[in-house]
């Protein structure tokens, strides 16, 4: 089973993709850390043809091998990661790598384009929303800085994501919407998974 969650920067894809992985025994894969690797493997000179990059149990990040996950919460490889994701043949590296992974067991793959472009027929489809001051509110909590940096760079990445010739943000239109606002990551996980176990019964018919 393939399970798409999609939303912008901050919506709290990550948590919940990594809460529900855990509790369906499915392999969490976090598209972005994967992306923010890119950015690494551009730092030391591979090159995108070259670059592999694979998940591990509980969504640790391998590039060529080597588990990088300490190395990827860095500032600069996050803005690094924002701009290599217009990069047009980065992304056809990695969406290449996501539908292997895919392919290969049950998955919760969480990002910006998983429901539209990467796995277009995925068995459920999540787009998480939450309003720009809520998402910067926590950014603030995780990382700290001034609160009006943090929701100016949440409208850039924003602006970015959504205007993006190649694989813009937006829900697919077979996806469910979950407005995040207000509402805490037990109330999220608990509202996706009962999605989810419904669509599993469906399936099962």
């Amino acid at each position: 089973m393939r399970i798409a969650i999609d939303g912008p920067a901050a919506a709290g894809k990550t948590t919940l993709a990594r809460s529900l992985a855990h509790e369906l025994g499915y392999l969490f894969v976090p598209t972005g850390a994967m992306y923010r690797a890119a950015a690494l493997a551009h730092q030391r000179g591979i090159p995108v043809e070259r670059m592999e990059i694979a998940v591990g149990e509980g969504g640790r990040i391998l590039l060529q091998g080597e588990d990088v996950t300490p190395l990827l919460p860095q500032p600069e490889l996050d803005e690094l990661s924002s701009q290599l994701a217009v990069d047009g043949r980065v992304r056809r590296r990695l969406v290449e790598i996501q539908r292997r992974i895919a392919a290969e067991g049950d998955v919760v793959m969480e990002g910006r384009d998983i429901g539209t472009v990467v796995l277009p027929d995925a068995e459920v489809k999540v787009y998480l929303w939450a309003t720009a001051e809520e998402r910067a509110r926590r950014r603030r909590e995780e990382h700290g800085g001034e609160f009006t940096e943090v929701l100016a760079a949440i409208l850039r990445r924003d602006e970015r994501d959504s205007t993006r010739a190649d694989s813009p943000l937006r829900p697919a239109p077979d996806a469910v919407v979950v407005d995040t606002t207000g509402r805490t990551p037990q109330e999220v996980v608990a509202l996706v998974r009962d999605i989810v176990l419904a669509r599993r019964g469906q399936l099962a018919r």
